[in-house]
């Protein structure tokens, strides 16, 4: 009988701790987890090709790969966006904060060109949705980024879309 109790006791203790690490692992993320960028064009490329690799990322709904896109982004385009924007977007939401909006940019011939970004960062920039801007040459040297005056000027058409062009965010 001693024996049945002291394997009774072993197991809830060893239930408990792997609730306990559990709770733990919850409320303290692993140190395999990387921190989000803030509004840098070098820590944002980094994130999105070593950290998170964008090609991973689900595609806009209803957008494939390569297609019709209008200058200055290009004649053929594909967009990627990361969990927290696609939530938003099934939500028909305004996007979250650390929405990511990652944009291959190609010519007619479909030779890439550029990788353009629209990152949602929490009172970054007010005045222009809160999004860091960022276009990066095909070797990754960014060649514009922060509060890109062409970025807003025509993004701002799109104020009640969220700036956003690629498809609908949010409920009219």
């Amino acid at each position: 009988m001693k024996k049945v109790y002291g394997f009774m006791v072993a197991g809830i203790l060893f239930f408990g701790s792997v609730v306990m690490a559990y709770a733990i692992h919850e409320i303290i993320p692993s140190e395999t987890q990387v921190a989000m960028p803030g509004p840098n064009a070098g820590q944002l490329n980094e994130y999105i090709v070593r950290f998170d690799p964008y090609r991973a990322w689900e595609l806009w709904p209803k957008k494939g790969k390569l297609y019709k896109g209008t200058e200055p982004h290009g004649s053929l385009l594909t967009t990627f966006v990361n969990n927290t924007a696609m939530h938003s977007i099934k939500k028909k939401k305004m996007m979250a904060d650390g929405s990511i909006i990652v944009k291959e940019n190609y010519t007619a011939d479909k030779k890439f060109v550029a990788l353009t970004v629209m990152y949602k960062i929490k009172g970054y920039n007010p005045n222009a949705g809160d999004w860091f801007w960022a276009k990066y040459d095909p070797d990754g040297k960014a060649v514009a980024s922060g509060k890109v005056d062409a970025c807003i000027n025509c993004h701002s058409k799109k104020k009640d879309n969220d700036y956003i062009f690629t498809g609908e965010a949010m409920k009219k």
